[in-house]
């Protein structure tokens, strides 16, 4: 004799006494855009270690607040064009994520101090697994947020961080990962 029971969803369910199987998380890799040259690297192995792990990415954009002339319509349009110039350049980014994965990614836009922002995000996002980070290369060091978290910062983070040289070609970055 056979059971042939269904669940409303009309799935089989789990044998008696046996726990039904966990689904597996998905690993979020956080990457954090910026005008540097080193996000292109960043960006790419963290596209290729999700894409190979079954992870997921997510872009987060901070607009830093910039000084203000104190003239309210001066300053909320120049609101206006530093949103919108952050939404394409993310959007462009989501695009490029999406043919190196084959998964859109989760897209974060804040307005405010970058590093809190990351801190803020990362604490209230229990979904973000790893952060990923490109290290500059110039005389001016690895960036000002590597160098944070790196350092007095590395205390205030529930994830790990990668920090991939910003020099990495493709080839040493497919070798990799």
């Amino acid at each position: 004799m056979t059971d042939d029971s269904q669940t409303p969803n009309g799935q089989t369910p789990a044998p008696t006494g046996e726990p039904a199987p966990a689904a597996k998380p998905v690993r979020i890799f956080l990457v954090v855009v910026d005008g540097s040259p080193e996000l292109k690297v960043a960006l790419r192995y963290a596209c290729l270690r999700a894409k190979r792990s079954g992870g997921r990415l997510a872009l987060l954009y901070v607009i830093e607040p910039q000084e203000m002339t104190g003239f309210m319509a001066v300053e909320n349009l120049m609101r206006e064009e530093m949103r919108a110039e952050a939404e394409q350049k993310v959007q462009k980014l989501a695009r490029e994520v999406t043919q190196l994965t084959g998964a859109i990614p989760a897209l974060f836009l804040r307005e405010g101090n970058r590093r809190d922002e990351l801190l803020s995000l990362i604490d209230s996002d229990p979904s973000i697994s790893i952060l990923v980070l490109g290290a500059g290369t110039g005389n001016e060091g690895p960036g000002p947020l590597v160098s944070f978290l790196t350092g007095r910062g590395l205390s205030r983070l529930r994830i790990p961080v990668t920090i991939v040289p910003g020099a990495m070609s493709d080839e040493q970055l497919e070798a990799i990962t």
